[in-house]
């Protein structure tokens, strides 16, 4: 039903799309997919697409002046992108100066093994130096 080549959105309500591109695109590097402004007559969002350019993933944030929705993440929502190699330093430095914040995890796990970021709507970005493989293998082999 659901096959791997299939595109997924995280779609999250944010407060300022200017902060989010920069942060997003200047700052980790994505792709900007899309900017479009909403017309707020029809109940329309201003909509900013990033991501990969041929990923099968990306994240839709939207904001609407008259229409505002206070982003609510917490800790545990998490955006993890596995880099399968050490997290730059200057990635992180390049993130931190486009609006991003490095915070403990709330899950130390991620702490050991990559960078925690905070988006400038409080939600969160891990880098790991993980693959999939290797935390799907580790899981398997301490039962965690």
């Amino acid at each position: 039903m659901i096959e791997p080549q299939l595109d997924i959105r995280i779609a999250r309500p944010v407060l300022d799309l200017d902060a989010s591109e920069d942060f997003y695109v200047r700052g980790l590097g994505l792709d900007l997919l899309c900017r479009i402004a909403g017309r707020p007559e029809a109940g329309e969002r201003d909509l900013l697409m990033v991501g990969p350019a041929d990923g099968f993933w990306h994240l839709e944030l939207t904001a609407s002046s008259a229409d505002p929705v206070q982003p609510t993440p917490t800790p545990e929502d998490l955006l993890v992108v596995y880099l399968g190699r050490p997290v730059p330093e200057e990635a992180v430095a390049r993130a931190v100066r486009h609006g991003g914040t490095v915070v403990p995890s709330h899950n130390p796990y991620w702490d050991r093994c990559g960078v925690t970021l905070a988006d400038p709507d409080g939600y969160r970005v891990v880098l790991t130096d993980r693959t999939w493989r290797s935390v799907t293998s580790d899981r398997t082999a301490t039962g965690s």
